[in-house]
């Protein structure tokens, strides 16, 4: 068997002494670096200090059994993608859909092969680390697009302000997870492709030519083509593309109407306009919340933005500025967003 390229960290839970010390032996032998826990709430304790790259569990063990701790990883951000291997002697169907349900990677029955378990121990080494260098390529997106607002000191935050206020909306609206984690990281992300713009236009005094507009526009396919590639993060690229989308169809750079532009770009457009205008820009000072407030209805009213969503977003703005009532809670910022 071939030695890792180099050595992973591995937990061993187990409340069964010699299965443990039988796991740990074959592991280190392999040049693995290995910890072992007897029971559910020691290998809790034992994560939260150090962070294994996977986790062999037993699944029958008294107190905290395999799969609430399973569950408990799986439900965290930061140990989600922590692999973890079923080691169970139980081999009914509806056992290992349980283990599925709460997020296992692998199952061994016991007792196993030893050259059977090194190599699936390898392979989900293997994509985890994978999945750790795209999380890698995702924070040099995050620093990327920090780092071209910070040039200016109009812009600076705003990123995290639309990024904030999409995430609440979307908790209010009752949105999925996955759409509320769309909406943290495509509201940081939203305008990485200005990049491409230079910046005589982003910080004009005055008004844009046509030319410039034109020149403007095209940061949003920028920011496309920069993420595009980046396998684990295109479910944002609708965010990037279509968030200067018009409901009634004159925006750009497709010209899509009404509800054909995705519900995550018409809350970022909405929210991002919002926070251009209460704040201070090259061209003018900023508007009060209420003088905001009115032209986000004037453009409900006149077609530009969705109605329904304008109405939720103001009221949600008053709702928290005037502490009348808390925004619901749902999911955290998703990890590698920068802070």
């Amino acid at each position: 068997m071939d030695r890792p390229e180099s050595a992973g960290r591995i937990l061993v839970v187990d409340d069964n002494p010699q299965a443990r010390e039988l796991l740990r032996a074959g592991l280190m032998a392999e040049g693995y670096t290995v910890t072992v826990a007897e029971r559910g709430e020691e290998a809790l304790a034992s994560v939260a200090e150090e962070v294994p790259e996977l986790i062999l569990l037993d699944i029958n063990m008294p107190g905290l059994n395999g799969y609430e701790v399973c569950s408990r990883l799986k439900g965290t951000e930061a140990t989600r993608l922590i692999p973890i291997i079923f080691l169970t002697s139980l081999s009914d169907l509806e056992d290992k859909l349980r283990g599925i349900e709460v997020g296992a990677d692998d199952f061994l029955t016991k007792p196993f092969r030893k050259v059977e378990l090194l190599a699936r121990v390898k392979s989900l080494l293997r994509v985890k680390r994978l999945n750790d260098r795209l999380d890698n390529a995702e924070n040099v997106l995050f620093a990327l697009a920090n780092a071209i607002e910070a040039k200016d000191s109009y812009t600076e935050g705003h990123i995290f302000r639309v990024a904030t206020l999409a995430l609440k909306l979307g908790r209010r609206l009752g949105l999925s997870a996955d759409h509320q984690e769309s909406l943290w990281k495509g509201g940081i992300l939203h305008d990485i492709g200005k990049i491409g713009v230079p910046d005589a236009i982003l910080n004009k005094g005055g008004r844009l030519t046509p030319e410039e507009v034109t020149q403007m526009q095209v940061h949003v396919t920028v920011g496309e083509r920069i993420c595009q590639p980046l396998r684990s993060i295109r479910y944002l690229l609708p965010i990037i593309r279509h968030h200067h989308e018009k409901f009634n169809g004159t925006g750009y750079p497709d010209g899509l109407q009404g509800e054909a532009i995705p519900i995550t770009a018409r809350i970022v457009g909405i929210v991002d306009m919002y926070d251009a205008l209460v704040t201070d820009r090259p061209y003018r000072p900023r508007l009060s919340r209420e003088g905001a407030f009115a032209i986000l209805r004037g453009g409900a009213a006149d077609g530009t933005l969705d109605p329904g969503l304008v109405a939720s977003f103001v009221t949600m703005v008053q709702e928290e500025e005037e502490g009348l009532a808390p925004v619901p809670g749902a999911v955290a910022p998703a990890a590698g967003a920068v802070s």
